[in-house]
């Protein structure tokens, strides 16, 4: 028995507190790289939710498990093409900057 038990609203409150930096992140980061790790940030408090609920919800089962394997099999290809685009990018551009992306049409 432990002094301060960990609940499911411990995990949650992590897990948001998380989502929530890596949406500050993208909303205000100007460098493409910077954007990809607060992505990362939030595919991964996902991935805490997912095991949590399964862990106090349904045990026995490995549903939630399963998804955040998903989650970051997703986030591992979602990492290798945005950094093939900021490659691509500072090939063409010499910078990393979100607003020159929309410059590559052509």
């Amino acid at each position: 028995m432990s002094l301060f038990p960990v609940g499911l609203g411990h995990y949650l409150l992590v897990s948001a507190l998380l989502f929530g930096l890596g949406a500050f992140g993208v909303a205000t980061r100007r460098n493409a790289i910077s954007a990809l790790m607060s992505t990362e940030l939030m595919l991964s408090a996902a991935c805490i939710n997912f095991a949590a609920f399964n862990h106090f919800r349904h045990p026995a089962a490995l549903g939630g498990q399963v998804f955040a394997l998903f989650i970051i099999a997703m986030a591992a290809a979602e990492a290798s093409v945005g950094m093939a685009l900021v490659v691509a990018l500072f090939r063409q551009k010499r910078a990393v900057a979100l607003a020159d992306i929309d410059l590559m049409k052509g």
